[in-house]
């Protein structure tokens, strides 16, 4: 059919096409060829809704049609979506609406406006992040945050287990526990010093925790300057887009918002023994705990065991680790046992293959009949976490939730299998449980969703480091990892021990220290395991991370120059194969 040139003919066309939208719930303008309009046709047979469909190429005037559409709605392509007489738009927007929920609101003829465009719920560093990025790009958010206390009545501020009960004060500790080293080492050095050197638990507790209190005060400030509006309050969903919030005094109070975001974090797990919750603690009472904990049992062998073992000890305490079963599970085992080893060496005394079964405190090997009993000042539960995910009313709007462990499967997007709902952080399925990562995840999820970004977290790779005495990074893949993903036959590692200058003065720990890298020899024998025992582990594995992530080979780090004296320079200049069985002791600079 020839374009239409009158008026009358234009109108009649107009009329014709706002009568399908009218009196169809789901009216789509498509071409049959068109894999853009494929999808969207695809996407309504999932959601068994049923949808009117013209194919423009297949009638007479459809390039009319397409015309006219164009200036009833601005849209040049197709497909071109209507639900409920409102213009969705092309593929993308049709697509995007699903995965933030509107899609669904539209079919249900749902046009309703909600106090929020996001509520996010946790104060922790990724929800913070979450919000502001949220808050900058324009919309209207609210964060909830609240504390449950512990059985001991420990409670914080805003900001997570992160900054209140996690990596700061552990390591501000274990700096302290390290400065004792230093201060042993001064004498050798030539420091002179008479007075008798001791440790004051309260004075550390209080810098510490007073440096806490400023960061709660400077995450409130933020958030007020962001205009992200802040509630002290416990959040539980009651409809898909409707959370009922409960403050400490009982109050409640109801918000509905477009999208949420869960990142409510993790709690520490208890023994579930008679007593435990009476008379142990764990690591969210530990760094605010009013007095020296003295003779201490840490229960578990976790990096918080390990790390809390480590620097109480450090501190000149009397400390025994009971294991279960292995050191850092998840960890490169060959590393941890290093680490394990050095801090027996230092005083830490192990119980290994124990665990505890009533509280005294008796414990029965998990090798044997052996029964053993001891007594202790404290008892530090240290044995993993458990996601906050079970109150919160997930069960109410059909979220997914893992039954074994609380943790919420999500896409690579973060998003869940409610689409409006959305989950980052220590309660994800399969996900690292570190800070930084729920930043990223935070940030990038806000600016995909209200930013127009379609940059995803990138999970693989992910540098971290274990705070024991003898600080312990890693990036990539374990040993064991790599054997099974590759195969022994596919993988080489090149591995020494060495002695840092530091230590050499007051003749400490010759060839106690320990770096490895895990090469995949099917890929030009890029580096695809990175592994340091040794000081100041954090800044070397951090600047390595970054190589790794370019893809980073064995033959770029043997051409790069070390920086001399230094730690980090070892991994640019190992020579000897595990599988060699060569001498990896060092005898020099």
């Amino acid at each position: 059919m020839p374009p239409i040139e009158n008026e009358s003919g234009k109108n009649d066309l107009k009329s014709r096409i706002q009568q399908l939208i009218d009196s169809n719930q789901v009216m789509v303008f498509s071409k049959s060829y068109c894999p853009y309009c494929v999808k969207v046709k695809d996407l309504f047979k999932e959601l068994q809704v049923e949808c009117n469909v013209v194919e423009l190429d297949l009638i007479e005037d459809g390039t009319n049609y397409q015309e006219m559409l164009l200036e009833m709605t601005g849209q040049k392509s197709v497909p071109n979506v209507f639900i409920n007489k409102t213009h969705v738009g092309g593929c993308d927007k049709t697509l995007q609406a699903h995965k933030d929920g509107s899609l669904q609101q539209l079919l249900n003829g749902q046009n309703e406006s909600y106090d929020y465009d996001l509520i996010v719920i946790g104060g922790g560093s990724g929800g913070l992040a979450c919000s502001k990025e949220a808050a900058l790009l324009g919309k209207k958010v609210m964060v909830l945050d609240y504390v449950v206390p512990t059985p001991k009545g420990t409670s914080w501020g805003l900001g997570g287990t992160c900054v209140n009960v996690g990596c700061i004060p552990k390591k501000l500790m274990h700096q302290t526990a390290l400065l004792r080293t230093a201060i042993q080492d001064a004498r050798k050095f030539g420091w002179e010093f008479d007075e008798t050197v001791k440790h004051n638990w309260e004075t550390m507790k209080e810098a510490i925790n007073n440096y806490i209190g400023s960061l709660n005060w400077n995450y409130r400030v933020a958030l007020r300057d962001k205009k992200v509006d802040y509630v002290n309050a416990y959040a539980e969903f009651i409809d898909p887009h409707k959370i009922k919030t409960t403050n400490k005094r009982g109050k409640e109070t109801f918000y509905t918002a477009a999208r949420f975001v869960l990142a409510t974090g993790e709690r520490p797990r208890y023994l579930n023994i008679p007593g435990d919750k009476e008379h142990c603690i764990t690591s969210d009472d530990l760094f605010s705990l009013p007095y020296c904990p003295g003779k201490t049992l840490v229960i578990g062998a976790s990096y918080v065991a390990l790390e809390c073992g480590g620097f109480l000890a450090g501190l000149g305490l009397d400390v025994t680790v009971m294991v279960r079963s292995i050191l850092l599970r998840g960890f490169d085992q060959d590393m941890a046992n290093r680490a394990g080893e050095y801090m027996e060496e230092h005083g830490v005394k192990f119980l290994r293959e124990y665990w505890v079964l009533v509280l005294k405190v008796t414990a029965k090997s998990t090798g044997s009949e052996e029964v053993i009993e001891g007594e202790y000042n404290t008892v530090l539960i240290a044995v993993g976490r458990d996601a906050c995910t079970d109150k919160i009313g997930l069960d109410k709007v059909g979220v997914k939730v893992n039954p074994k462990n609380g943790k919420i499967p999500v896409n690579d997007e973060e998003q869940t299998n409610v689409p409006h709902i959305y989950a980052i952080g220590d309660i994800l399925q399969d996900k690292w449980e570190l800070t930084p990562v729920a930043i990223q995840a935070g940030k990038l999820l806000a600016r995909r969703l209200y930013g127009g970004s379609k940059a995803k977290c990138d999970y693989v790779n992910v540098p971290t480091t274990v705070f024991t005495p003898m600080e312990y990074g890693a990036c990539g893949l374990s040993e064991e990892r790599a054997v099974g993903l590759y195969g022994q036959e596919n993988i080489e590692v090149f591995h020494t021990l060495f002695w840092p200058l530091e230590f050499t003065v007051p003749s400490r720990d010759n060839n106690k220290c320990y770096a490895k890298i895990i090469c995949n020899k099917l890929d030009n024998d890029r580096v695809i395991g990175f592994h340091y025992l040794g000081p100041n582990a954090g800044e070397v594995t951090q600047g390595f991370s970054a190589a790794m992530k370019c893809g980073a080979t064995k033959e770029q780090l043997d051409g790069t120059i070390g920086i001399h004296p230094t730690c980090a320079e070892i991994f640019t200049t190992m020579e000897v194969t595990k599988s060699s069985g060569g001498n990896i002791n060092q005898s020099g600079c």
